[in-house]
């Protein structure tokens, strides 16, 4: 019965996609506005039938119904309650329906936040947005479809992947993932919409920035999490690999943060329309490119799921997609022409292009790397590996680019400069950088690579923090015929401003952390007897024994390592094997002692209780806890630059009568009556 029930709702959805899409897209297409309360109609359907159907899936999850195929696949018993809802997500299909709730939440709360604007311009974004929802509807309806019946019913099944339930990390990093994979979906729908209709105005741009920014966040937040459970649970002593499947969320992540940058170009220049276009189109298609190396199973990779049947769908889309873009690149993109122009190489808007060439840059370079062994295996049935040496001779010089640029953007003025005032504000940054880079080496710190991003942290906090503490400035705007009005930054800019400087500064923090913990890590491996100790970077570590025991979904042994610190603090480490019952390897658990210094990470691989030995992996990774810190800063930066404003102060000094009736600018919020 609950299998009928969540397959009749996936089938519902696919109706009110598939109607919403045709609609919204004709009358967005014909600009009527006739159409548009049936767009609206056909997303509160979808999400109401998407939403329907994954409690359904969450109910028979939590009843052990294993007469449904994805519960006999990823239920169990003794499976806790929270894991059990958790396995919604942890394997292929619940993923998929999964994916759908989050579009189908996404594309409600769009419409409602703007059902009142520009209505036939929703009705294309909205279309867009639904005929995405076509597809993942028509996948969960047909080659991911979770619902299928099992014949005889099993007593019992497997439980979800044991990596799966091993951290309490995995409640919250895929839907965090997910969160920022499809929020890319309304930039997309904007994007296209914009094309489809030959324009952008300046009133669309503020939700088109948000609702990006909005998906960066979660997808920043997801990839973090990521690390830090690839750090916490795999006991292999790192938390980024460069795994193709965590190259692919970082791809989206490159390009969304290209386009954040761009759309201050255009919206203060007049500038980069077609290539914020281009960045909001690729963005989208690097995520449904991610999800296909994550569940088509052609990588191998802890983070991916088996092999399925929905790769050459994926494939499919992919190549729909892409041609789709190119056309309207190619046939609408010329009615985006730029009003401005760059006129000096030391301008805010040089240094965001080029800012933006190095995102490019990176994301062509992880891109090549990921998908090149397949090409090759491909083309010349040869199998071939690119390793983190490939990787790091583009991504650290172009990181060390990015830090530069996000200091020296800040200090630099929309249009032209003047020299000497920019030569006065860069002298004393760059005289803390470099005092920071000697304090660094004077500390005995070596490597061109790590000072330079101490030196450049400095530097750009400095400027930073400078720039956080400004106060709001007045700018001449205007000087027409005697008439002298004064524009006061509206809220909604103050706001953007400083909550860009804040997400700066997490940035900062995290590139800092990456350089420190990558650099100056230390390691030692040993196999001990009980009573036997060794040492790293002053800590002492002493084999007391092996322990055992057993919680509700497993059983574990663990060896008892007494710990002193350099400053004479004694404590106990638990590095632990988990063993799940339908599982034949063990899975590991380290211990980790952190601090805002260093983490001490202890990680057992191997023990032998006849013996009485245990062999241990020790790492200590300077800083590296700065990396899952950032999120509260990233976070709280967002949140600001999100915020909306209505409101926008002017203030003019009018000097004929006809100065006292000058119209107000219009907030970038007010999107009923066009850009100021």
């Amino acid at each position: 019965m609950t299998g009928t029930l969540g397959y009749g709702l996936v089938l519902g959805a696919l109706v009110c996609a598939a109607f919403g899409a045709l609609v919204g897209l004709t009358s967005g297409l014909r600009r009527s506005e006739a159409g548009f309360p049936w767009v609206m109609r056909a997303v509160v359907g979808f999400f109401a039938c998407m939403t329907g159907a994954n409690l359904a899936m969450v109910y028979a999850l939590v009843t052990d119904d294993f007469s449904i195929r994805y519960v006999a696949q990823v239920g169990s018993r003794a499976t806790p309650l929270l894991f059990k809802i958790v396995s919604l997500w942890s394997a292929l299909e619940g993923s998929i329906l999964f994916w759908g709730f989050i579009m189908a939440s996404f594309l409600l709360a769009f419409a409602l936040v703007h059902r009142k604007e520009h209505q036939r311009y929703m009705s294309l974004a909205l279309g867009t947005m639904l005929a995405v929802g076509v597809f993942f509807a028509f996948l969960i309806a047909g080659p991911a479809n979770p619902w299928g019946a099992v014949s005889p019913v099993p007593a019992d099944g497997p439980g979800p992947n044991p990596l799966l339930q091993n951290h309490i990390l995995m409640v919250i990093h895929p839907p965090m993932l997910y969160l920022g994979y499809v929020g890319m979906t309304v930039p997309f729908g904007v994007a296209v919409a914009a094309l489809l209709r030959g324009e952008i105005g300046d009133a669309w741009m503020a939700p088109l920035r948000r609702w990006t920014l909005l998906a960066w966040l979660f997808l920043s937040i997801g990839i973090i999490l990521g690390s830090w459970w690839a750090y916490a649970v795999l006991g292999w002593g790192g938390y980024w690999a460069w795994d193709p499947v965590e190259n692919a969320s970082f791809l989206p992540w490159l390009t969304a943060t290209a386009f954040i940058h761009s759309t201050m170009v255009q919206e203060r220049k007049q500038m980069l329309r077609l290539w914020t276009m281009s960045l909001a189109l690729a963005s989208f298609i690097l995520t449904i490119l991610g999800t296909f190396m994550t569940r088509s199973g052609i990588f191998n990779s802890v983070h991916s799921f088996t092999q399925s049947d929905i790769g050459p769908t994926f494939l499919v889309f992919i190549a729909v997609l892409l041609v789709i873009s190119i056309a309207l690149l190619a046939t609408r993109g010329h009615l985006l022409v730029a009003q401005g122009r760059i006129t000096s190489w030391m301008s805010r808007e040089t240094s965001i292009l080029v800012n933006n060439l190095v995102f490019v840059a990176i994301t062509f370079t992880v891109l090549l790397g990921t998908v090149y062994p397949l090409i090759s295996e491909a083309v010349r049935g040869v199998r071939v590996s690119v390793g983190e040496p490939y990787f790091n001779k583009m991504a650290v010089p172009g990181g060390i680019a990015v830090l530069f640029l996000m200091g020296v953007g800040p200090m630099l003025p929309w249009g032209t400069p003047d020299k000497a005032a920019v030569r006065r504000q860069f002298l004393i940054p760059a005289g803390v950088g470099l005092a920071v880079t000697a304090l660094c080496y004077g500390m005995g710190l070596r490597g061109v690579y790590p000072l330079l991003t101490f030196g450049l942290a400095g530097f750009v906090t400095l400027i930073t923090l400078r720039e956080l503490m400004a106060p709001v400035r007045v700018r001449m705007t205007e000087r027409k015929e005697g008439l002298v009005t004064a524009v006061v930054q509206s809220a909604s800019k103050a706001r953007r401003r400083f909550g860009g400087y804040v997400v700066h500064l997490g940035i900062v923090v995290i590139i800092v952390a990456v350089a420190a913990s990558s650099a100056y890590v230390t390691h030692t491996s040993g196999t001990l007897r009980m009573g036997q100790t060794m040492t790293l970077s002053g800590y002492q570590l002493k084999f007391l024994g092996m322990t055992s025991g057993e919680e509700p979904h497993r059983a574990f042994t663990a060896a008892r390592v007494e710990v002193t610190t350099p400053g004479g603090q004694v404590e106990e480490f638990l590095p632990r094997m988990n063993y799940y019952e339908r599982s034949t390897d063990p899975v590991g658990t380290p211990a980790v002692r952190e601090s805002p210094k260093e983490d001490l990470y202890v990680s057992l691989m191997a023990y032998s209780q006849e013996a009485g030995t245990a062999s241990l992996n020790v790492w200590v990774f300077p800083l590296v806890g700065w990396i899952w810190w950032s999120i509260p800063i990233l976070v709280l930066g967002s949140l600001i630059a999100m915020w909306p404003s209505r409101r926008r102060v002017a203030v003019s000094t009018a000097s004929t009568p006809a100065a006292a009736g000058a119209a107000p600018p219009v907030a970038d919020g007010d999107m009923n009556r066009g850009a100021a």
